[in-house]
């Protein structure tokens, strides 16, 4: 494994905590600000920005983003989300001992299988410590984001009224942020263009709109859903479509053995598994407990 790939690797240690941190704080800050309406983005998101705790879960958010940003840079994409996945079960513990959120055993295992499946998931790629595999072909990366996009729309549109629509808009902001992620490590491809050039690149222009959509879909998440849940559904659709855009957009190397084979279906299946058994049922959702016990603002809604 070079070097290079190396230090993207310990970026995306730093990215895994830092996103944990910020989404939390994010959820604390969202709680206690006015119902975010998609149609209406601006006022929206001055809403949102009025709260303490959501600007600091926002700042938290921005520096983790920036390692991302690097990881991406210098790793292959699949390993850098294998990282961050890892970093998955990092939720419960963080949520359950900083934050006062009583996180149920349903939410422990969920979220620890989730993460073991979403690292196999990304290991069974072969060959990927080597270089960074930012090339990519135009039509299949833009085929890729409009599915993304597209697939994350239909999942916000039939959260509505659904009896899961906090853990469903969660869902749909992880696709959009993987559409972003899938977009920022092709524009890492453009880096020798200097900064300019990648500020005036269309990716720069997706990558904007993508982040704003998932960012404004995540707050609505995050005010009607339980923050444990929530958080992790989010987390797995973002890394589980990341780790797919290795090799279906970058070429990344794929598994050529049976075993491995088999072993990337069965993380796959053990990730969608694990997802789907994350959220409680819908009478447990509203069972009494759900809220934090420690300091800070309470949680609303329990989607």
């Amino acid at each position: 494994m070079s070097l290079s790939v190396q230090i993207g690797l310990l970026l995306a240690v730093g990215t895994a905590f830092g996103s944990v941190l910020g989404f939390l704080y994010k959820q604390r800050g969202a709680a206690e600000s006015p119902a975010v309406e998609i149609t209406k983005p601006i006022r929206s998101t001055i809403g949102l920005f009025r709260s303490r705790w959501y600007l600091l879960g926002i700042a938290i958010a921005l520096g983790s983003w920036g390692l991302h940003v690097a990881a991406l840079a210098l790793a292959p994409i699949s390993l850098v989300q294998a990282v961050i996945a890892g970093g998955l079960v990092l939720l419960t513990v963080t949520a359950d001992r900083l934050f006062g959120y009583r996180v149920t055993r349903r939410e422990w295992i969920g979220v620890g299988l989730a993460a073991l499946g979403l690292a196999f998931l990304a290991a069974t790629l072969e060959g990927g410590g080597s270089e960074a595999y930012s090339s990519y072909e135009v039509g299949r990366l833009a085929s890729w984001t409009i599915a993304l996009s597209v697939l994350a729309t239909g999942v916000a549109l039939a959260a509505r009224n659904g009896p899961h629509a906090g853990v469903m808009l969660g869902a749909s902001a992880g696709l959009w942020w993987a559409a972003s992620d899938t977009s920022i490590k092709a524009l890492s491809d453009q880096l020798g263009d200097g900064v300019v050039g990648v500020l005036i690149d269309p990716l720069a222009l997706i990558i904007f709109l993508a982040s704003f959509v998932g960012l404004l879909v995540s707050a609505r998440s995050l005010q009607i859903g339980k923050p444990v849940p929530v958080i992790a559904v989010t987390s797995v659709a973002a890394n589980v479509m990341t780790i797919a855009s290795g090799p279906i957009v970058f070429a990344e190397p794929l598994p050529e053995g049976t075993a491995d084979v088999v072993l990337r279906i069965l993380a796959f299946c053990l990730v969608i598994g694990a997802a789907a058994l994350i959220p409680a049922p819908r009478s447990a959702d509203k069972a009494p407990g759900a809220h934090p016990t420690g300091p800070g603002p309470s949680v609303s809604g329990t989607g």
